[in-house]
Protein backbone atom coordinates (compact mmCIF):
# COMPACT_ATOMS: atom_id res chain seq x y z
CA UNK A 1 0.00 0.00 0.00
CA UNK A 2 1.13 3.23 -0.56
CA UNK A 3 1.52 6.16 2.52
CA UNK A 4 0.31 9.09 0.04
CA UNK A 5 -3.50 10.16 1.04
CA UNK A 6 -6.17 10.85 -1.45
CA UNK A 7 -5.23 14.65 -1.55
CA UNK A 8 -1.77 14.30 -2.11
CA UNK A 9 -2.54 11.75 -5.38
CA UNK A 10 -5.06 14.49 -6.68
CA UNK A 11 -2.52 17.31 -6.36
CA UNK A 12 -4.03 18.81 -3.65
CA UNK A 13 -1.13 17.89 -0.56
CA UNK A 14 -0.56 21.76 -0.17
CA UNK A 15 -4.59 22.75 -0.24
CA UNK A 16 -6.76 23.43 3.16
CA UNK A 17 -9.76 24.87 4.19
CA UNK A 18 -8.10 28.35 4.39
CA UNK A 19 -6.99 28.17 0.97
CA UNK A 20 -10.47 27.95 0.02
CA UNK A 21 -12.22 30.61 2.55
CA UNK A 22 -9.73 33.20 1.32
CA UNK A 23 -10.65 32.46 -2.05
CA UNK A 24 -14.60 32.20 -1.24
CA UNK A 25 -14.21 35.81 0.49
CA UNK A 26 -12.07 37.20 -2.49
CA UNK A 27 -14.38 36.12 -4.92
CA UNK A 28 -17.38 37.74 -3.08
CA UNK A 29 -15.58 40.82 -2.06
CA UNK A 30 -14.86 41.60 -6.23
CA UNK A 31 -18.54 39.95 -6.99
CA UNK A 32 -19.58 43.25 -4.33
CA UNK A 33 -16.97 45.35 -6.06
CA UNK A 34 -18.82 44.62 -9.57
CA UNK A 35 -22.14 45.19 -8.23
CA UNK A 36 -21.28 48.42 -6.98
CA UNK A 37 -19.59 49.56 -10.28
CA UNK A 38 -23.23 48.76 -11.51
CA UNK A 39 -25.50 50.29 -8.91
CA UNK A 40 -23.77 53.39 -8.73
CA UNK A 41 -25.16 55.89 -11.26
CA UNK A 42 -23.05 58.88 -10.49
CA UNK A 43 -20.08 56.91 -11.51
CA UNK A 44 -19.17 57.64 -15.10
CA UNK A 45 -19.79 54.79 -17.88
CA UNK A 46 -16.13 54.44 -18.80
CA UNK A 47 -15.00 54.32 -15.12
CA UNK A 48 -17.55 51.69 -14.40
CA UNK A 49 -16.58 49.88 -17.72
CA UNK A 50 -13.32 50.20 -16.73
CA UNK A 51 -13.49 48.90 -12.85
CA UNK A 52 -15.99 46.09 -13.51
CA UNK A 53 -13.48 44.68 -15.95
CA UNK A 54 -10.86 44.81 -13.59
CA UNK A 55 -12.93 43.22 -10.76
CA UNK A 56 -13.34 40.30 -13.56
CA UNK A 57 -9.78 39.95 -13.98
CA UNK A 58 -9.32 39.10 -10.59
CA UNK A 59 -11.71 37.20 -10.08
CA UNK A 60 -10.88 35.26 -12.73
CA UNK A 61 -7.27 35.23 -11.07
CA UNK A 62 -8.70 34.49 -7.60
CA UNK A 63 -10.58 31.30 -9.62
CA UNK A 64 -7.91 30.07 -11.03
CA UNK A 65 -5.33 30.56 -7.75
CA UNK A 66 -7.70 29.58 -4.94
CA UNK A 67 -10.08 26.70 -6.77
CA UNK A 68 -7.86 25.46 -9.78
CA UNK A 69 -5.40 25.43 -7.39
CA UNK A 70 -2.85 26.83 -10.45
CA UNK A 71 0.24 28.42 -9.69
CA UNK A 72 4.33 28.79 -10.90
CA UNK A 73 5.04 25.75 -9.73
CA UNK A 74 6.58 22.81 -12.47
CA UNK A 75 3.75 20.36 -11.64
CA UNK A 76 0.95 23.31 -12.98
CA UNK A 77 3.10 24.57 -15.93
CA UNK A 78 0.76 22.07 -19.03
CA UNK A 79 -2.26 23.28 -17.43
CA UNK A 80 -1.57 27.01 -17.38
CA UNK A 81 -0.36 25.98 -21.21
CA UNK A 82 -3.38 24.81 -22.00
CA UNK A 83 -5.31 27.28 -20.11
CA UNK A 84 -3.03 29.76 -22.21
CA UNK A 85 -4.24 28.18 -25.61
CA UNK A 86 -7.69 27.95 -24.76
CA UNK A 87 -7.76 31.37 -24.21
CA UNK A 88 -5.85 32.35 -27.80
CA UNK A 89 -8.59 29.91 -29.33
CA UNK A 90 -12.08 31.73 -27.63
CA UNK A 91 -10.17 35.17 -28.50
CA UNK A 92 -9.74 33.89 -31.98
CA UNK A 93 -13.18 32.47 -32.36
CA UNK A 94 -14.99 35.36 -30.66
CA UNK A 95 -13.14 38.15 -32.58
CA UNK A 96 -13.34 36.46 -35.92
CA UNK A 97 -17.27 35.97 -35.42
CA UNK A 98 -17.38 39.56 -34.37
CA UNK A 99 -15.14 40.55 -37.27
CA UNK A 100 -17.06 38.46 -39.61
CA UNK A 101 -20.43 39.88 -38.27
CA UNK A 102 -19.02 43.54 -38.37
CA UNK A 103 -17.81 43.63 -41.90
CA UNK A 104 -21.42 41.88 -43.22
CA UNK A 105 -23.12 44.50 -41.32
CA UNK A 106 -21.16 47.48 -43.30
CA UNK A 107 -21.60 45.07 -46.70
CA UNK A 108 -25.32 44.77 -46.49
CA UNK A 109 -25.96 48.55 -45.51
Amino acid sequence: MSNHTHTEVAGAAHTGVKSYIIGFVLAVAFTLISFAFVMMEEVPKKVAFIGLSIAALMQMLVHLRYFLHLDRSKAQRWNVVFIAFTAVLVFIFVGGTIWVMVTLNSRMM
